[in-house]
């Protein structure tokens, strides 16, 4: 950062300053007890140096090719970069494909993902509009290739800034990627502002070459709030999100039903502190039996964190907890492979982290740590994880590598 932006205090501080601090203090720790899995080869793709490549990545998605797209939130010219990953022999090679300049252009990428069109559309937590004083309150951008073949070892791609967000009207600093309806409309959470200034749930909606916000939900202190977890969508059109705040004590988990050219909201779990947990940030998994498979990071007393499941029943939803977890519960969503695992990431504060896998068996399941980061040239603080095409595991660490400006890291099953 430069100027103006150095002197700002970053959402997501690691040290747990700045507006949403909180986020990074909900996210302090995990113990793993599960003796390491067999079998498993961990490989670095890359190690970021900081500068032109990024620093500190974030998200992770992979295309049909097996090719790998992510952020990082800063580094390029200071305001983070979007990068792509692709095979190259027996190797991988990193091409920046954005750089962000900060203020209209946005700053601080921190979810990316696909479109039906085919292309990255993804949200930076600042820049944009400057009622947010001093980095603005973020926006929501896409990425297009270049529409012939480049023939340089650079090919940056195009930023189109399809919506700027104003902390009074449709909320401020979005923390995670948008997800598609079927006709290619947008749709996410905001942390803060809006009426309430709790945070909403929104939509864009193209018309020609503009986009239009509409506000589908207004948290309040009483009905949820901190909605750090991005949205999924069901078959039906439903969309269903959590909370990490707010409700009668922790949190909650809410379903949104279009409904008569609205969207009316269900509760579908109030987390209450004890041995359901608490505070959950992570994005839900929806899987293909209609189950929602999310997690907790514990309770405001220090308690435990879970992974809990939310089962369709007669009209309404039951939650069972699937899981207890020996402290704070995984820092990022579940990703699940064909036979039905679960596969996260634990963090444990500013201690290396780990991968694990939780394996359905009979009625219960089984806890596995696949990998646990030594803070050297393999990296520390894994951020997401996902299954590729081909079955491996890929993601991100924040932290460590070889410069010590974080990994993307392969985990071969």
């Amino acid at each position: 950062m430069s100027g103006q932006e150095q002197n700002a205090a970053p959402i997501f501080d690691i040290a747990g300053h700045g507006p949403l601090g909180l986020l990074r203090r909900l996210l302090a720790a995990i113990l793993i007890l599960a003796p390491a899995a067999q079998a498993q080869t961990f490989s670095v793709l890359h190690s970021f140096t900081g500068g032109g490549d990024g620093n500190t990545p974030w998200a992770l998605v992979a295309d049909q090719a097996g090719n790998l797209y992510g952020t990082t939130e800063s580094g390029g010219a200071g305001y983070g970069v979007i990068f792509k990953l692709h095979p190259t022999g027996s190797g991988w090679t990193l091409s920046p494909i954005y750089t962000f300049q900060g203020g209209n252009d946005g700053d601080d990428p921190i979810g990316v993902s696909f479109g039906p069109d085919g292309t990255l559309y993804g949200t930076t937590v600042y820049g944009g509009s400057n009622n947010c004083s001093p980095n603005g309150c973020g926006t929501v951008f896409k990425l297009t290739p270049q529409a012939t073949a480049c023939k340089s070892a650079l090919c940056p791609w195009t930023e189109t800034i399809l919506h700027t967000f104003d902390a009074h009207t449709g909320g401020a600093y979005p923390p995670n990627a948008v997800v598609f309806d079927a006709a290619g409309n947008l749709y996410g959470t905001v942390l803060l502002g809006g009426p309430s200034g709790e945070g909403l749930v929104y939509e864009l909606s193209r018309s020609g070459s503009n986009w239009t916000e509409t506000v589908l939900y207004q948290f309040a202190s009483d009905t949820g709030d901190y909605a750090v977890a991005g949205l999924v969508f069901d078959q039906a059109g439903n969309l269903y999100g959590a909370t990490a705040d707010g409700g009668p004590c922790c949190g909650m988990i809410y379903e949104l039903t279009p409904s008569g050219g609205g969207w009316t909201e269900q509760t579908l779990h109030n987390f209450q502190g004890g041995n359901d947990g608490g505070q959950s940030s992570t994005n839900l998994l929806l899987a293909p039996s209609g189950e929602l498979f999310g997690a907790t990071l514990g309770d405001p007393s220090g308690g435990n964190g879970t992974v809990f499941g939310l089962t369709p029943s007669n009209g309404g939803w039951t939650y069972d907890l699937l899981f207890n977890l020996p402290a704070y519960g995984p820092y990022a969503g579940f990703t699940m492979d064909a036979a039905g695992n679960l596969y996260g990431v634990d963090r444990v504060g500013q201690d290396p982290g780990a991968i694990f896998k939780l394996t359905p068996s009979g009625s219960g399941w089984i806890y596995t740590t696949l990998y646990t980061f030594s803070c050297g040239s393999d990296g520390c603080l894994p951020n997401t994880v996902i299954v590729g095409a081909n079955g491996n595991l890929y993601g991100t660490a924040s932290g460590g590598g070889s410069y010590g400006h974080g990994t993307v890291w392969e985990i071969a099953q």
